[in-house]
């Protein structure tokens, strides 16, 4: 089961947590309470019901942290990351043990975390601190949340955590790609079929479907170079088979949008299920997978998807 960890506030993450160390290190972990630098901490005392594992729990006194990010498929191994361990983690472990507070300690946080930055990012935090630490990352999570789900149905945030994907057929939009990706354009070809092309008002476009400027300057415009091919390809008569396929994924799309719109904070969200669900299911369009994204786009900045 996956689940919308970066749609959490930081507080619901937070109680998400608590929930989870209750489950694995035993009711008496205490909640997150502030700390004089700012940080949030929480914290078990005793020996840990099944932390790391059954067989060698951990046992004393154990601090938790919980780092949370809005940013979708954030990972450990950004920098940013790294200066969080650096800047704020590292310092706060060596003061807790310079006070005797501190046997173990317990990172959970929402990005992905990999089998080769893992070890990194424990062997930095162990040799600079001394202190004995494991790091939980998105993946560990999601599946203590599977086989736990009555922890995810406590809350009232239950519904908004729930991940539920768009699916729908994908295959006439993957062959268009296909020939798309095999057809010449020239530049006087594009020029003669799409002189009178006209550009709609996207700033209130990306307003009235909360796409945010992020997105719309860092990924969107990559695009828009790519939408006189588009169009030139559509409207071609030799192509009325793709132009049918086009107008029938269209309004899949446009459909499941509707329904599930509510699911997702903004319209970045939407466009990047779309995507891994496409592309997931279709690998062989590993080299030209950029195109998925150039006709989401055009889709969207053509108004045949979203509000208009």
């Amino acid at each position: 089961m996956k689940f919308q960890l970066y749609s959490l506030h930081n507080k619901d993450f937070e109680t998400l947590i608590i929930s989870l160390c209750e489950e694995i290190l035993g009711i008496g972990t205490l909640n997150f309470s502030d700390g004089k630098d700012g940080g949030r901490d929480a914290k078990f005392t005793g020996t840990a019901k099944s932390f790391p594992s059954d067989k060698e729990p951990w046992k004393g006194r154990i601090i938790i942290e919980a780092k949370h990010t809005t940013k979708i498929n954030a990972s450990c191994s950004d920098k940013t990351f790294f200066r969080i361990i650096e800047k704020d983690i590292i310092p706060k472990i060596k003061k807790l043990k310079e006070n005797n507070k501190i046997d173990y300690h317990l990172t959970f946080t929402n990005r992905k975390l990999t089998g080769i930055v893992d070890p990194k990012i424990e062997d930095l935090i162990i040799n600079e601190t001394g202190v004995t630490c494991m790091l939980v990352g998105e993946e560990r999570i999601e599946k203590y949340l599977s086989d736990n789900p009555l922890i995810v149905k406590r809350h009232d945030f239950f519904n908004k955590l729930l991940f539920k994907p768009i699916e729908f057929f994908e295959d006439d939009i993957v062959e268009i790609i296909e020939i798309f990706a095999s057809t010449d354009f020239s530049k006087s070809k594009i020029k003669k079929k799409l002189k009178n092309f006209y550009k709609i008002p996207i700033e209130e476009k990306n307003k009235l479907n909360n796409l945010s400027k992020d997105y719309f300057n860092n990924v969107f415009k990559m695009s828009i170079n790519e939408f006189l091919k588009i169009r030139t390809f559509l409207i071609d008569n030799k192509n009325t088979k793709y132009k049918k396929q086009y107008n029938n994924t269209v309004l899949d799309l446009q459909e499941l949008i509707t329904i599930k719109r509510n699911e997702f904070n903004i319209f970045d969200e939407i466009f990047k299920e779309m995507y891994d669900f496409i592309f997931n299911k279709n690998k062989k369009l590993k080299t030209e997978r950029n195109l998925i994204r150039i006709f989401l786009h055009y889709m969207y900045y053509n108004c045949d998807i979203g509000k208009s």
